[in-house]
């Protein structure tokens, strides 16, 4: 990499050991993927690492370096969701005993340590840290350090910044420094798409298995999507916001897409069209019989694959706003179909601490309530990604929470029938 003088002064340590480690850290970084030179940060870091493990002692010693150099990051940053939260998701003793005296053990001496490199506030635990209430919402060309699947390919498609699939320390880093490697995504070619996908279903998809066969698809290739603005319309409203959020989970987690390109939708197709697709792209049509072909070829993880479901996480990213509110309308109607009151599998909806606080002031939330579900700002990966939660029956709307742990996935339609018990 070709590095400023006083890139040069950072990486010779005249600016401090540790930050010379962080400096030589990323220009090997960039080397490995053929970065020509740095670019600045321009706006708040997002932080996949959010969970306390035990084991992850290096983390613990490289953030206590950080805090002793006195080093912060320039712009206060939000992380991914906290793994616990034994008021809404309570857990038997073992698994409780698990979690905090093994699993998640260094959980608040972390979040002190984060807390004083620059984390925003104590709300800031979300992997949709792009939400209004939220507040961290990049603009459309803004250079970033991000690391967390869904918020990156939400970021690079629907917002129109750029940032690369970072892992956990690397995001943090980039956001210490001010500075990120140019490559990939963060370059006008490496934006261009790879794949031609063509829509042809008679309704809108399900957001979730269209973004499982495309990212299975595609893999860590970027397609430019073609037909869906038939049922999306042109405008990022906050309903189709909240699509492509699911969507580019599905496509992240599936496959491995940091960006797509949604015709006559999406910032960069918008202004660019068909100039943003390569000489040479493959093609992959996508009708009902091919969603249907994808939502059957998952496997079912289960110990007993006829046992009765013992919980069910809705919000894999974290639920919107809006979400929330269609959520609870769709319960209180499936319940009214069933003649019951209270849904019959406990229910966990997931969603950010500041969407969690709108959300309690109206009367949506005190129906949710009513109707035996609980609200939460956990993340339910963290929370099934274990032998004990991990082996119960878990149903889930998210292919995200399918794809890494041992939960089945449903259609919104059959998750609410199942949680409201219609036979």
């Amino acid at each position: 990499m070709k590095l400023t003088k006083e890139e040069k002064e950072i990486l010779n340590g005249l600016q401090g050991e540790t930050k010379a480690k962080i400096m030589r850290t990323l220009v090997e970084f960039g080397d490995l993927f053929g970065a020509e030179k740095f670019v600045p940060v321009s706006t708040s870091g997002h932080l996949v690492t959010s969970f306390g493990i035990g084991l992850l002692k290096p983390v613990y010693r490289i953030m206590d370096e950080i805090i002793a150099a006195g080093l912060k990051t320039p712009y206060p940053f939000t992380v991914d969701p906290r793994p616990i939260d034994y008021k809404n998701v309570k857990c038997g003793l073992l698994n409780k005993l698990v979690f905090s005296k093994i699993m998640y053990s260094q959980q608040e001496h972390y979040e002190q340590q984060l807390a004083q490199i620059g984390l925003k506030d104590k709300n800031a635990f979300t992997c949709t840290c792009y939400l209004d209430e939220v507040g961290n919402t990049p603009k459309y060309g803004d250079i970033l350090s991000w690391a967390e699947s869904s918020a990156v390919v939400y970021a690079n498609s629907v917002l129109g910044a750029r940032c690369n699939r970072n892992s956990g320390m690397l995001d943090i880093f980039g956001a210490l420094l001010g500075k990120v490697p140019k490559f990939g995504l963060l370059t006008d070619e490496g934006r261009k798409a790879d794949w031609v996908i063509e829509i042809k279903t008679k309704t809108l998809p399900q957001a979730q298995v269209l973004g499982s066969a495309i990212g299975m698809k595609v893999m860590e290739q970027v397609p430019y999507v073609i037909g869906l603005d038939k049922f999306l319309g042109s405008e990022l409203t906050d309903e189709v916001k909240a699509y492509l959020k699911d969507f580019g989970a599905a496509t992240a987690s599936n496959g491995a897409v940091g960006l797509y390109h949604i015709e006559n939708l999406t910032p960069e197709a918008k202004k660019l069209k068909q100039k943003l697709l390569k000489d040479k792209v493959k093609k992959y049509v996508i009708d009902d019989k091919e969603l249907e072909r994808v939502y059957q070829s998952y496997p079912v993880m289960w110990k007993n694959k006829d046992a009765k479901p013992t919980l069910c996480f809705i919000g894999c990213p974290h639920l919107t706003y809006s979400q929330l509110i269609d959520w609870t309308q769709k319960i209180q109607k499936t319940l009214e179909s069933a003649g019951r009151k209270k849904v019959c599998v406990r229910t966990i909806m997931t969603a950010a601490p500041d969407v969690v606080e709108k959300f309690k002031q109206t009367e949506d939330y005190k129906l949710l309530m009513r109707m035996g579900v609980k609200l939460s700002s956990i993340c339910p990966l963290m929370y099934t990604n274990n032998p004990i939660a991990g082996g119960k029956p878990i149903i889930t709307n998210s292919n995200k929470l399918r794809t890494y742990s041992k939960s089945r996935y449903y259609k919104d339609d059959e998750i609410a029938k199942i949680i409201c018990g219609v036979k």
